[in-house]
Parts: C-alpha cells; sequence; structure tokens
C-alpha cells in the first residue's frame, strides 16, 4: 500500500518533468520569430524540452517571458536604460517592464546588440542570487513561500542562459528542495491519518532528511512522530497494557538520535505507573489473602501482576511465593516448627511443615532386598503441605493423654507386652509392661519414645490431641511417612544408596553396637555404631534434610494404612489406604533392633492392630 503511494508522489513530479521547458524555438520555416522579429536577426539558442527517458532528469517549470514589442522604430537605447533601472530596483521578471523580459526581447530582435547581452548576463546572476536567497530562506522556514518563489526564479534562470552550469545546478537544488518538500507533505498527511512507522509518516520525514540533511519541516516531523508514539505508548500504559507502551516507547527510540531524553523521560514515567500498578494489586492480593475463601481473588490479582510485570519482578515473585504459601502451607513456611496450644495450656508435640511435591514410592524392581509387598514403584503427589511431629510421640506426651483422657492402653488392660530379654538375647512377652516400659521392660525415661502400644492406641492419642487443640491430628499415612523420611532422597536407603549409614544419622543395627551383656548384632551394618543397644531418647540424632528425627530408625513406627499386598491400585494422592474394620495394619521404618533390609525406605511390615512391642512407636500428622 506505502509503495503505492510513493509511486504516485513520483508521478507527480515526472508529469511537472514533461510539462517543464523554457520559450519553444520558431518551427522552421516560419517566417517571423515568437517576438516578431525576422528569424534571421535571432543568434541566441533558446531553450526546448527534451525528453530522455532519463527520470533523473531535473527539470523545472517554464517561464513565459511578458511580451516586449520591439519594431524598426524602437529606442533600443531607452529600452535598455528602462531594463537597466528595473535591474537595480531588482525587478527582474514579474511583467513586462521588468529586466529580464526586456533585455531577452532586445537580445532576440539583434543578436548583436552587445550591451543588451550584456544586460541580460547581469539580469541572469541576479536571478541566481536571487534563487539561492529564496532556497536559503525555504530551508529556514519552509513555510515561507520562499520555495515558490525560488522554482519561478530558477524557470527564469533556465529560460535566460538554459545551458549555464550554474543554471543546471540551481535546477538540481531546486529540484530536490521540491522533492523534499513533495515527501514533507506525504509524510504529514500520513501523521494525520495516524500512519506512523516506516511505511508511512516516519519513512517519508526520513526520505526528505536523507534528500536535505537538516530540512526543519522534515526534523519537525520527526519529532511529531517521536511524540505521537509517545502518546500512544501512554495510551497503553493508561489502559494497562505495558508490554504495548514497551514495543511503542522502542518505536520512539528508533525516531531521532537527539529524542531520546524524551524517550527516557516517557519510558521512566511509563515504568513507575507499571510500578503503582503492581503495589496496588500486590496490596489488594495480600489483604485478599487474609479474608475467608479470598484464595481464588488473590490468584487472579496475581496473574493480573505476572501479565504486566517484567520477568523476575521481586514483587510479582514475592506475591507468588506468599499466595503459593498460602495455597500450600495456609499460615505456615516450610521448615517452620511450631506447636498447638493444650487445653490445659501445656503444648503439643512440637511439628515441622513439610514441602509439597511428588515423589517415587516404593522399591525398584533393580533392588534385590525388596518385596513384592513394596511394589509396584508408583508416582504419588501432595497437593498441600502438612505437618509431621519432630520425633516419635514421647513417654511424657503420651501420658499427658493418659491421664486427661482416663484412658486405658492395650498393654495396660491385657497386662503383658513384648520386650528384649537380654539372657536369653530374644523377644519375649513379659507381664506387667505397658507405654510407661522401656524397651527391656524397666522404667521408660520421659524423653523417650512411647512403647508397647498398638495402632489403636496411637490413634486414641490423635483424637485427644486434636480435642485439646481445635486441630485435626492423625497418624500419617504410609505415603506421607515415606515421603518425609526420604525428604528428596530417591536412593534404597533414606540417605541414599550407601551401604553404610552416615555417622550420626539414626539408631540402627550397627555392627560396632555392643548389648550390656557383651552381644553383638548377627544382622547388622558393618562398621557403624550409634552407642545405643535398645531405643534411644527421641530427637537424640540429626536430623534429616526436612527437620525429622528418627525416620529410619530407633523404633518402628504405625501409620494409617491397612495391609495391602501390593500397591496395585494404591491412591495417588498420598491419602490413607484404608477399610474400615481391617485387622492388619502397616509398620514403617527401621528400628533399633531390625536388619538392614528393614531400614530400606521402601520397607513395609504387616502388623495386627493389636500388636504392642518394644520395637514400635508412633508419631502424628496435622493438616495445615
Amino acid at each position: 500500500m506505502r509503495a503505492s503511494g510513493r509511486a504516485l508522489l513520483w508521478t507527480g513530479v515526472l508529469v511537472g518533468l514533461v510539462a517543464c521547458g523554457g520559450p519553444q524555438p520558431p518551427e522552421p520555416g516560419d517566417a517571423a520569430a515568437a517576438d516578431g522579429a525576422p528569424a534571421s536577426k535571432l543568434d541566441i539558442s533558446l531553450p526546448s524540452v527534451t525528453v530522455s527517458g532519463d527520470e533523473s532528469a531535473q527539470v523545472v517549470e517554464a517561464w513565459t517571458p511578458p511580451e516586449v514589442p520591439i519594431d524598426d522604430d524602437t529606442d533600443r537605447a531607452a529600452l535598455r536604460r528602462q531594463a537597466e533601472a528595473a535591474l537595480r530596483r531588482g525587478d527582474l521578471y514579474e511583467d513586462a517592464e521588468a529586466a529580464a523580459p526586456i533585455y531577452l526581447a532586445l537580445v532576440r530582435s539583434d543578436g548583436d546588440d552587445r550591451l543588451a547581452r550584456d544586460g541580460l548576463r547581469r539580469t541572469t546572476a541576479a536571478v541566481l542570487a536571487a534563487a539561492d536567497r529564496a532556497l536559503d530562506a525555504a530551508a529556514i522556514d519552509p513555510q515561507s513561500g520562499a520555495l515558490a518563489q525560488a522554482v519561478a526564479l530558477a524557470a527564469v534562470a533556465r529560460a535566460l542562459a538554459t545551458d549555464d552550469a550554474k543554471v543546471r545546478e540551481l535546477q538540481a537544488r531546486v529540484e530536490l528542495a521540491r522533492r523534499a518538500a513533495a515527501l514533507v507533505h506525504a509524510g504529514r498527511e500520513d501523521l494525520r491519518a495516524g500512519v506512523l512507522d516506516g511505511s508511512g509518516a516516519l519513512g517519508w520525514f526520513q526520505e526528505a532528511l536523507a534528500l536535505s540533511p537538516g530540512h526543519r519541516d522534515a526534523r519537525q516531523g520527526l519529532a511529531a512522530v517521536e511524540s505521537a508514539l509517545i502518546d500512544r505508548a501512554q495510551s497503553a500504559a493508561d489502559a494497562v497494557e505495558f508490554d504495548a507502551a514497551g514495543r511503542w516507547l522502542d518505536q520512539a527510540a528508533s525516531v531521532r538520535g537527539d529524542g531520546a531524553g524524551a524517550v527516557a523521560d516517557a519510558r521512566a514515567r511509563i515504568e513507575a505507573q507499571r510500578a503503582r500498578n503492581i503495589a496496588g494489586l500486590r496490596d489488594a492480593a495480600l489483604r485478599d489473602l487474609l479474608r475467608p475463601n479470598g484464595l481464588r481473588d488473590a490468584r487472579v490479582r496475581l496473574a493480573e501482576v505476572l501479565r504486566i510485570a517484567h520477568p523476575g519482578d521481586p514483587v510479582a515473585a514475592n506475591l507468588r511465593e506468599r499466595i503459593d504459601l498460602v495455597t500450600y502451607y495456609g499460615p505456615f513456611r516450610p521448615g517452620q516448627v511450631f506447636t498447638d496450644a493444650l487445653a490445659d495450656g501445656s503444648r503439643g508435640p512440637q511439628m515441622v511443615v513439610v514441602p509439597h511435591g511428588g515423589f517415587r514410592m516404593g522399591a525398584e524392581e533393580t533392588d534385590p532386598l525388596a518385596s513384592d509387598a513394596e511394589k509396584p514403584a508408583h508416582y504419588v503427589r501432595f497437593n498441600r503441605g502438612f505437618a509431621m511431629s519432630l520425633t516419635e510421640v514421647t513417654v511424657a506426651e503420651f501420658g499427658r493423654f493418659v491421664a486427661s483422657a482416663g484412658a486405658r492402653p492395650r498393654a495396660t488392660r491385657r497386662g503383658n507386652s513384648l520386650v528384649y530379654d537380654e539372657r536369653s538375647g530374644n523377644f519375649v512377652r513379659r507381664s506387667g509392661v505397658d507405654w510407661r516400659s522401656g524397651y527391656d521392660g524397666r522404667p521408660a525415661g520421659p524423653g523417650d519414645p512411647v512403647l508397647h502400644v498398638s495402632v489403636r492406641d496411637a490413634e486414641a492419642y490423635a483424637a485427644w490431641l486434636s480435642e485439646q487443640t481445635g486441630r485435626h491430628y492423625r497418624l500419617p499415612s504410609e505415603a506421607e511417612f515415606e515421603y518425609a523420611m526420604r525428604a528428596g532422597n530417591p536412593g534404597r536407603y533414606p540417605w541414599g544408596d550407601a551401604g553404610v549409614p552416615p555417622p550420626d544419622s539414626g539408631n540402627f543395627t550397627g555392627g560396632n553396637d555392643m548389648s550390656p551383656s557383651g552381644r553383638t548384632w548377627n544382622n547388622a551394618f558393618v562398621g557403624y555404631g550409634d552407642g545405643y543397644w535398645g531405643v534411644a531418647p527421641a530427637g537424640r540424632f540429626k536430623p534429616n534434610a526436612w527437620g525429622l528425627h528418627d525416620m529410619a530408625g530407633n523404633v518402628a513406627e504405625w501409620v494409617a494404612d491397612c495391609w495391602h499386598a501390593s500397591y496395585k491400585r494404591a491412591p495417588a494422592d498420598g491419602a490413607a489406604w484404608f477399610n474400615p474394620g481391617c485387622r492388619a495394619r502397616v509398620v514403617r521404618g527401621g528400628s533399633w533392633a531390625g536388619s538392614p533390609a528393614q531400614t530400606r525406605a521402601a520397607f513395609r511390615l504387616r502388623v495386627d492392630s493389636d500388636v504392642t512391642s518394644a520395637r514400635i512407636g508412633f508419631r502424628v500428622v496435622r493438616g495445615i
């Protein structure tokens, strides 16, 4: 479309070329010249039109000199004086009393009139000088009308001295000025029409400057294009379309080198506007997060922030993090440790927030120690974080439940439980053992993990804790337990694939451990020792990457799931796989008396729900 417009522009110029020319010579055979003088007296080369097909030819409009009658009775001397006086006044060509028409008529009527020819030469020089002044004036003020005067003077000069080099040079300058003026005019038309790019106003003004460097109107046109582009950028910013505003500003910056200041100011202004919009949306979103059910509105505002913000904007990143925290963790943060108050003013167990995410649960086919019950390995994802107690529930914590609820745990009612017998090196049932007892039947310390509790005792404790705190406590699901035990590690063991635990990582069956009577383990981690034969106080060893202690050792732990012989059709969302009325339950994690194979992250054990033992305890989780 724009190329067609340019073609029309240059077609108009060429039409002018064909129409141009000076006074035409008489046709051969004419009886008289154009001024009525005999043809035999003409001794001057008159201008003529030649159409060469060269579109670069520089031709201006023709000038037809006013008629000055001359015959045999004419007082030529008087005419020369009249012409000289007109030349001095600067009356060069406008009418029959001006210098150029008179001198031209005198020379045409008598080519030997030396004085007339000299006057014509001086008049031509005056016309050239006047044209130079007009071109200079037009360059200073293209709207002054000086260009039209220069065009007329160039036509006169061409009629007076067609082959003069200075006249040809003037013609070229006038034509260049006319072309630049036409380009500027086209640029203004497109500027008014709102066509600003390189195929519109910008292109026209740039072409004009290429022809005439420093052309005032072309430079002003570029400034106007730049200003219009800045206005468009501001309008886009006002419509909260900051990417579009940036594109308009980039175009404005490319218009002219000396416009960098205006564009930079506009860019700073629009960026400040962007920042205000983002800050307002952030503040509104944070208020939304404080309202019940305000999360959806906050996410809508976040989407708008991300749309208008630059990639990597710190305010947008912070808002996304805040919304993600509420989405996945409520009022908490991953890794945060907290306790809930009980009804009597004491505190519940310490809890740590486990991050949301996913993992591959179960044993891989490449694990030679895996059983069919640990397969198939499958992907589980938690769409929200949860809180898990830092350690196993301790004797002191369980004792508060028994005292407050008047509970009678299973071993207490039954009157016995399984304990380790140092004399035989075996596990035996012993009377008088319950939750207050240690692994060997002797009284347990208040900070030891509670033992000799059934899964229903553990569930009763979680229910009591929920009543006391007003929060929902429960046993972890099997998936939650393995996810938290791995803490992001996909290896065979919770610490990776190495066959020996890292130092001080837990209470395991180590080859360096020894019982009070000097016994050692037949099946143990070679070269490892933790200093304990039996249960260690809760939290004695280093936590894992998520801040949890004793997940893989010390005591095995009850989880909420019923026993299933494999993971076929197991939940993929991490929920407990529970069948009402089931008696066979799942125990997870290694213990102080478990083999290395039982310390693997995927190991799971089938245990009757009524079993109490010196190797099984539990911990709790809570929703957030």
